[in-house]
């Protein structure tokens, strides 16, 4: 199939499903400035090249496989001398990428201090040497983990999309790409891996990789899960019958959610997004009938509603010795309703005995 040669795109597509929205691109060229990078045709600008790379095109369209037209010129001001020498441009790469501007780039080492024969072997014997640098350890796609076609591979100048299992993963792949991070200087294109240097952007995208190995990346390595534990706020109110609990949790999956209802206590465990989780036992202030009990998981809370087991007012949710003030529901005096002057205590309330 062709690939859009629009940039932003640069997808493969079927003309028979084309249409004049089926593209989304950026219609002019890039800008890098101060270390910032976007499109003159959009505002938005981000510092590290896979977020250029990641920005969505501002502008729809058909696909097509038409010669991309290239940018004017460089004014005078802007031109460098394109160099394939192994001598890479005088630019200071920091280990993060980020690039250091200025004469400290460039500037020559200082001259060594003069010193006689025996001074010299003998500062040069106690130097010590200097250290190793760490191997880079690059990471490799988990062939368990299924991939969709189109894919492009993940390595920095590779491009290659996924076919099938024979073709993107096979003994004979090939993927050559470059190990390194992208260095804009004074107009020049290139990666801090290799000594090569242009200065179109579109011909900076051609650099072919200077590193090879024999498996793209498509997916990269299975990443552990790790669950976190979350503190969710809860409040509750009682009727007559029922104790009513709300835990405020955003986005439960209902499908694992569970709830534990038992005489004295309830059990919760409520899985969020983005492996969070909620964890609450929860013993109570008096019995409930388990049987009479449920939950329901909402999109901003879970509402558990539990059935007394004795009908009695709750002076707390939890148990607790310092209760002294009781909710009451009456009976009489008052038509049933709030606010009557009998109170009704458990046999095992510490009010009881002063009845």
């Amino acid at each position: 199939m062709p690939v859009c040669t629009h940039r932003g795109c640069e997808k493969t597509y079927d003309e028979a499903t084309n249409s004049d929205t089926a593209c989304q691109f950026h219609p002019q060229g890039p800008i890098f400035h101060e270390g910032l990078k976007g499109w003159s045709c959009c505002s938005k600008r981000v510092v590290s090249f896979d977020q250029f790379l990641a920005i969505p095109g501002c502008s729809f369209g058909r696909h097509t496989d038409a010669p991309r037209e290239e940018f004017p010129a460089a004014s005078p001001s802007e031109k460098v001398e394109v160099t394939d020498s192994t001598t890479p441009a005088p630019v200071s790469v920091n280990k993060d990428g980020t690039e250091v501007y200025g004469s400290s780039a460039a500037a020559p080492a200082a001259p060594a201090p003069l010193v006689a024969p025996a001074a010299s072997t003998t500062a040069s014997a106690a130097a010590p040497s200097a250290p190793t640098p760490e191997p880079i350890v690059e990471e490799e796609d988990d062939l368990s983990i299924p991939v969709a076609v189109g894919k492009t591979c993940m390595r920095r100048g590779c491009g290659q999309t996924y076919v099938s299992e024979e073709e993107s993963r096979g003994d004979k792949v090939k993927c050559q790409y470059h190990p390194g991070t992208p260095v804009f200087h004074e107009g020049s294109k290139g990666w801090s891996c290799c000594s090569r240097k242009v200065l179109e952007f579109d011909e900076f995208l051609k650099l072919k990789g200077c590193t090879t190995t024999n498996q793209h990346l498509f997916v990269g390595a299975k990443k552990e899960k790790v669950e976190e534990l979350v503190q969710c706020r809860h409040d509750w109110y009682q009727t007559q019958t029922h104790v009513n609990l709300s835990i405020f949790a955003k986005k439960v999956d209902p499908k694992t959610a569970v709830i534990e209802f038992k005489e004295r206590e309830v059990n919760i465990d409520l899985k969020m997004p983005d492996e969070k989780r909620f964890k609450l036992n929860l013993p109570l202030f008096q019995p409930i009938d388990p049987s009479g009990s449920s939950f329901e998981v909402l999109g901003t809370k879970v509402e558990i509603t539990m059935k007394k087991g004795n009908g009695i007012s709750w002076a707390t949710l939890e148990p607790s010795e310092g209760a002294k003030c009781w909710t009451t529901f009456g009976t009489t005096g008052g038509a049933g309703t709030v606010g009557s002057k009998v109170m009704h205590l458990a046999t095992d309330s510490p009010l009881y005995a002063q009845k």
